[in-house]
């Protein structure tokens, strides 16, 4: 069982960065992949960023290549989002999630409430 509670969401103008922090709890937590998936209005919850057990594997979506970093640190149960040139289609409810590596929803079992980011034009 992992618990997943995500951190540093905001406001934030076009071409800023925010830094996304999602801890965990439960003892497995290093044993499962990580992956960050965003909501807007309206829209389905989309792959954003994801990274193996161990760190070794990062995949991101076309839409954030480039601009997203995403990475893990086990000691601290804690997985990262660095989201930098910020842009208003990026606005969205960001959730982070605990399961196997892939892009898809079902690849994940344990999410968190979510954190929202808001890219002011």
């Amino acid at each position: 069982q992992v618990q997943l509670v995500e951190s540093g969401g905001g406001l934030v103008q076009a071409g800023g960065s925010l830094r996304l922090s999602c801890a965990a709890s439960g003892r497995t937590f290093s044993t499962h992949s990580l992956g960050w998936f965003r909501q807007a209005p309206g829209k389905e919850r989309e792959f954003v960023s994801g990274i193996s057990w161990g760190g070794a594997r990062t995949s991101y979506a076309d839409s954030v290549k480039g601009r997203f970093t995403i990475s893990r640190d086990n000691a601290k149960n804690t997985v990262y989002l660095q989201m930098n040139s910020l842009k208003p289609e990026d606005t969205a409810v960001y959730y982070c999630a605990a399961g196997r590596y892939g892009r898809s929803v079902g690849d994940y079992d344990y999410w968190g409430q979510g954190t929202q980011v808001t890219v002011s034009s």
